[in-house]
């Protein structure tokens, strides 16, 4: 059974065959994938996923609307932390990144949340890619350069061009494993929903004022 080459270890593997590439349409997952990608800049995907459970008991389960209520004082105490990446840029991010996600599923209400917004950048498909070689990856695309700058205009941080592209391939906007690997027609198929299938069914669309 061929897998794509990055995959060197037990935690690898299972994020690999289970997560990588699956088609998300959960708002709390991808705003998961969101402040994970953003946590990585700078450092490995191995770091950031091995940290994960962590972040998860840190972050009140990536539940952008307690993260958006998060003083000076949760702040710090995410520095103290050693369990996750101790860096205040990047904890401020997640904070502004909760912020921005709750005005997303507010103007998105009854249009998908964040996962409608997110997925039209790909007009509500994934994107296939038939990357025999590791160097044929691409690591940006125009949509994530579209994506980043929406992003950004709309007060996320951390979230450069191939940031996003990283967290496309995560979230199955894009399928990016190898076509030897037995995961690519998996994934494929994954894409194709049942006619009649809502995508968003299971999108969280709280207002920014409703309690979690």
């Amino acid at each position: 059974m061929r897998r794509c080459p990055w995959v060197r270890n037990e935690l690898d593997q299972r994020y690999h065959d289970t997560e990588w590439g699956v088609p998300c349409y959960d708002d709390r997952v991808l705003f998961e994938f969101l402040i994970l990608e953003g946590a990585q800049a700078g450092l490995s995907w191995a770091t950031i996923l091995a940290k994960r459970e962590n972040y998860r008991s840190a972050l009140h389960g990536f539940d952008p609307v307690s993260i958006a209520r998060y003083t000076s004082r949760d702040s710090e105490r995410l520095l103290g932390n050693p369990g996750i990446v101790r860096n205040r840029l990047k904890i401020a991010a997640t904070i502004a990144n909760a912020q921005a996600c709750l005005r997303v599923q507010a103007e998105y209400a009854g249009r998908g949340g964040l996962a409608g917004y997110l997925w039209q950048f790909v007009d509500g498909r994934p994107v296939t890619n038939r990357c025999r070689m590791p160097a044929e990856v691409p690591t940006r695309s125009a949509v994530s350069d579209a994506l980043s700058k929406d992003l950004k205009r709309r007060g996320f941080k951390f979230v450069g061009s191939t940031i996003c592209y990283a967290f496309m391939q995560a979230v199955g906007m894009v399928n990016d494993h190898l076509v030897e690997c037995f995961r690519h027609a998996e994934v494929q198929s994954a894409g194709d929903p049942a006619p009649g299938r809502d995508r968003f069914r299971s999108v969280d669309s709280r207002r920014p004022e409703e309690p979690a």
